[in-house]
């Protein structure tokens, strides 16, 4: 049986046309209806599931296979990061060379198939690049895999035309996607996007880093330098990364360049943060290395492990040093702690100096 709810019209009416019709008159009138829920776009941020179908889901997954040893696996976003002239940009060169040739640089495992690589060289220009890698006379022949890409804005200047630093995200994503490219190297980040130091700004390129990532399948290196102001009588931490640490919070592993105090161009190598596997090469075991240049190509060359300890400055700062040092960085903005760390010395000698 249905309803018939008032109209507006007087009662009486209401109700004989109730009954004219076979219809029961409700005096009430109905309620408004609901409105439809919306699909809220953003619930698709998270995809919940229970502990068990993670671990059905996970043991689908592929192994994730290694590029350069514990330090960089496929599908990951790392970063290396060195002080200037240290050597980053050769081994980065040597490990996208050994990527596109699917041979591994000893002693590092690699268990990756061969696969294309773009470098985007902010640093070198083209007679730079060139004598890297040739020597009397011969060229090293790159594989074809091996794909550079030179910054070049000034075609676009000479034209008139500006461009910003978003577009140069989106440049690299253009010749990514042209070139079918699956590994990424981008030399260095600071070429990226000016105020690293900054957090939103650190935040908003790994968010592009990782769109990147994530719509072609790509693994990502990206190179970084350390702090002018860099103690050397401290170990390499994920602090030493000029710019935000956030950079190095969001990627998925980090590895570091230092130079040894105890020799003349020896250098090593350290893990900083990983997630695909153990830290095997941390403080207590890092990979000491040289820069050689065999067969026309200039590369590290590893020769065996140690503690980093023995590998740092043992010089002591004079208090002359550290009284105009102390004021300039907390005149930045560091906090005693932070200026404890930088500098290598304890908190209290810390407030002993601001005081003078």
């Amino acid at each position: 049986m249905e309803y018939y709810y008032p109209t507006g019209r007087p009662e009486k009416i209401d109700r004989i046309r109730a009954e004219s019709r076979g219809m029961i008159y409700c005096p009430t009138p109905p309620p408004d209806p609901e409105p439809a829920k919306e699909d809220p776009i953003y619930r698709y941020l998270f995809h919940p599931a229970t502990g068990k179908r993670w671990m059905d889901l996970g043991e689908q997954e592929p192994v994730l296979k290694m590029l350069f040893g514990e330090f960089w696996h496929e599908g990951e976003i790392a970063i290396l990061f060195a002080d200037t002239n240290v050597g980053k940009s050769v081994l980065a060169v040597q490990i996208a060379n050994s990527i596109a040739e699917g041979r591994p640089i000893a002693p590092f495992s690699m268990d990756a198939d061969p696969a294309k690589v773009l470098y985007v060289d902010f640093e070198l220009g083209t007679r730079q690049f060139y004598k890297r890698y040739t020597q009397a006379g011969a060229d090293y022949n790159f594989n074809n895999n091996f794909l550079r890409a030179q910054f070049t804005p000034e075609r676009l200047l000479a034209n008139g035309i500006d461009y910003r630093e978003e577009q140069i995200i989106d440049a690299i994503e253009f010749w990514v996607m042209e070139l079918k490219t699956t590994v990424l190297i981008i030399d260095n980040i600071t070429c990226l996007r000016a105020g690293m130091e900054n957090a939103t700004a650190a935040l908003n390129l790994m968010k592009k880093l990782k769109t990147l990532q994530a719509d072609y399948n790509l693994s990502i290196l990206v190179l970084a330098h350390t702090p002018k102001r860099r103690n050397p009588c401290a170990p390499i931490s994920a602090d030493d990364m000029l710019g935000s640490k956030l950079m190095i919070n969001l990627a998925d592993s980090a590895f570091a360049i230092g130079t040894s105090a105890t020799q003349p161009g020896l250098r090593y190598l350290k893990q900083i943060k990983q997630r695909s596997s153990a830290q095997l090469y941390g403080g207590d075991n890092v990979c000491l290395c040289r820069i050689t240049k065999p067969h026309n190509f200039l590369q590290m060359d590893f020769e065996g492990h140690s503690p980093e300890r023995p590998h740092l400055s043992s010089r002591t700062y004079n208090q002359k040093a550290l009284a105009t040092q102390v004021p300039e960085l907390a005149a930045r903005g560091y906090s005693q702690r932070q200026i404890s760390k930088e500098l290598g010395i304890s908190l209290g000698m810390v407030n002993k100096l601001m005081k003078m």
